[in-house]
């Protein structure tokens, strides 16, 4: 979970580090959006691991594989919108684009970036794309199960449903504000994880 921050701490300082104004306020909107997003996120993903009394992804897995998926609880359910829409943030996908914001700040922290650099930070977020929806799918809908082709083919189905979601959030909603961003979760998505987790406790 701390390797899945770096990307974001790497925007952060490559934008202030750039001595640009508007990569300036492009990193500050990503640290804000860091702050918000991390809460919920790490409840979310404990309450699976909470479900199973496990922190190791072969046991998660072996869980699900014997007990049925963990999106089958209504915990868990919760569990992973919250972290599907953290995810949205974590890719800085609309409506959480934010600390780019082209129309408002040309590109933000990547302002002042071309080349080999830009296509690195770049290179970045799509390893993310593949990264994340990969996490939820191991946490929350299975994992994988590499004992036949069988299982390979459900698990790209399940990421390519991830995807979807992920892109359909993207298409059909407008920008947010910092403000609102950060209100949205630290208020509704904060108090949601955390309701997942205690019906999570209670064997929901």
């Amino acid at each position: 979970m701390y390797l899945l921050i770096l990307p974001s701490l790497a925007v952060i300082i490559g934008g202030f580090s750039s001595r640009n104004p508007l990569a300036a306020l492009g990193a500050s909107r990503e640290m804000k959006l860091i702050l918000a997003y991390e809460l919920p996120f790490i409840i979310a993903v404990f309450t699976p691991v909470a479900k199973a009394s496990t922190i190791l992804f072969g046991e998660l897995v072996r869980y699900q594989a014997a007990n049925g998926m963990f999106i089958k609880n209504i915990s868990c359910i919760i569990a992973f919108v919250v972290a599907l829409l953290c995810t949205q943030a974590k890719l800085t996908f609309v409506p959480f684009d934010i600390p780019e914001a082209e129309q408002e700040i040309m590109a933000g922290p990547y302002i002042e970036y071309s080349g080999v650099l830009l296509l690195i930070f770049k290179l970045t977020k799509a390893m993310l794309l593949f990264t994340l929806p990969v996490f939820l799918v191991t946490l929350f809908v299975g994992g994988i199960d590499l004992s036949s082709t069988g299982g390979i083919i459900y698990f790209v189905l399940k990421y390519v449903v991830i995807l979807v979601l992920l892109i359909l959030v993207k298409n059909t909603n407008p920008r947010l504000r910092i403000d609102q961003a950060v209100k949205f979760f630290w208020g509704p998505m904060t108090l949601l994880a955390v309701v997942g987790f205690i019906l999570t406790l209670f064997g929901w």
